[in-house]
């Protein structure tokens, strides 16, 4: 399939979907202060955005956005700002919690916790530069050119990110009922993950 030492390219995957990142903050922040749910529909989106970086490599759209001052600059800067829109929403409510009884709010919200995952992964041009880097580690010279392997080591990277960000967030929502009994929790912890989205944002800008 044009790949080579894929045991390899498996454990160094994980430990890079491990490592802490504007995804990690963002599953903790969905599953601690909403639950599980929240968390898992964050981690879809999360990792629908990482198949999307994977088809831009595989097409050739990285590289042009690597290229491109401008087109990087556009990204970064488009990223960047949602970041900031989402720390300041953070920042500005008062609570977080999914209390709606409402099937049709309930599934409004999930959607909503979806897109916020798949635009925060998917407007990180750092991910498309990564890609770019990592991937053609693993794909034999003769088949660079070739998209099958670029989106096979993208699925497969998708795969481990949901299984960690799933098995994270099962464990942050543990905290979820106490945070719900503790309102004055929630709120310092929607401050402080706003703070740390926003200072995201400017260092992605700033790099």
């Amino acid at each position: 399939m044009g790949i080579q030492n894929f045991i390899t390219f498996l454990v160094t995957a994980l430990f890079f979907v491990m490592t802490p990142g504007i995804d990690t903050l963002f599953v903790l922040n969905k599953s601690i202060n909403q639950g599980k749910k929240s968390g898992v529909y964050a981690t879809l989106g999360i990792n629908t955005g990482v198949l999307t970086h994977t088809f831009f490599a595989a097409v050739g759209l990285s590289v042009f956005i690597a290229k491109s001052a401008l087109a990087f600059s556009i990204i970064q800067f488009v990223g960047a700002a949602y970041l900031i829109y989402l720390g300041v929403f953070k920042l500005i409510k008062k609570n977080d919690f999914l209390m709606e009884d409402s099937l049709v709010k309930t599934q409004k919200k999930s959607k909503n916790d979806f897109w916020s995952g798949f635009f925060t992964n998917s407007l990180n041009p750092k991910v498309a530069l990564f890609f770019l880097a990592f991937f053609p580690q693993f794909i034999l010279p003769s088949q660079i050119q070739n998209p099958i392997p670029f989106i096979l080591l993208g699925v497969t990277f998708a795969i481990i990110g949901v299984i960690w960000y799933m098995s994270l967030s099962l464990f942050a929502s543990i905290f979820s009922e106490k945070i719900k009994n503790n309102p004055t929790a929630g709120v310092w912890i929607n401050k402080i993950s706003g703070i740390a989205f926003i200072l995201i944002a400017i260092q992605m800008v700033l790099s």
